[in-house]
C-alpha cells in the first residue's frame, strides 16, 4: 500500500463541505471550547451525538475530565467563534455562556446540544467522544460551512421540502 501524504489527506477531506460547531466543556469552574467540523449524529435511540479531538489538542484532557460537553452549531456569519476556538484568539472577543444542565452553551448559537460522554474510542491521532444528548435547541438561521479551508455559506438550489424517510 502507499503511503498518504498528511498534506494531501486534508487536502482531499477539505473537498467535503462541513457545518462548524464549537464544543464546550467545563472543569472546576473553567469553561473551554474548540473549534470542530468532526461531529456527526450518532444515533436516534438512545440520542447520541460523536466528536473527533485530537489527542494533542488542548481540549483533549479537558473533554475527558468533564464528563460532559456541549456541541453548539454556529450560524453563518458567526466565523468569529470558529477563529476563536481554533487556537486563534479574538482580542476582546466577549463570549457569553448560557448554563444548561451544569453544561456551558455558547448563548448565540444557532444550535445546540449537551450530552453526557458515554464512551470514548481510540481512532488514531484522535479519540471520538461518544455522547448522550440530554438537551438541544435550535433556531432557523443558516449554518457556517466549512470547504477547502474557507468559510461559507448555504444557498439552497430550491425551496421545495423534502420529506423526511421513515427511518431517519
Amino acid at each position: 500500500m502507499t503511503e498518504i501524504d498528511p498534506a494531501h489527506f486534508r487536502r482531499v477531506m477539505g473537498r467535503f463541505a462541513t457545518g462548524v460547531t464549537v464544543i464546550t466543556a467545563t472543569v472546576a469552574e473553567e469553561t473551554r471550547g474548540m473549534t470542530a467540523n468532526a461531529f456527526i449524529s450518532g444515533s436516534l435511540d438512545p440520542p447520541l451525538c460523536v466528536v473527533s479531538v485530537t489527542k494533542r489538542a488542548h481540549m483533549h484532557p479537558h473533554l475527558t475530565k468533564a464528563g460532559r460537553f456541549a456541541v453548539n452549531i454556529l450560524a453563518s456569519g458567526q466565523e468569529h467563534y470558529a477563529t476563536h476556538y481554533s487556537g486563534r484568539p479574538i482580542a476582546g472577543l466577549r463570549v457569553n455562556f448560557h448554563a444548561v444542565g451544569g453544561v456551558a452553551i455558547l448563548a448565540d448559537a444557532s444550535a445546540w446540544m449537551t450530552a453526557e460522554t458515554v464512551a470514548t474510542h481510540d481512532c488514531g491521532d484522535h479519540t471520538l467522544f461518544v455522547g448522550h444528548i440530554r438537551r438541544m435547541e435550535a433556531d432557523e438561521r443558516p449554518p457556517l460551512l466549512y470547504h477547502a479551508g474557507r468559510y461559507g455559506a448555504l444557498v439552497p438550489t430550491h425551496e421545495v421540502p423534502q420529506p423526511v424517510p421513515e427511518f431517519w
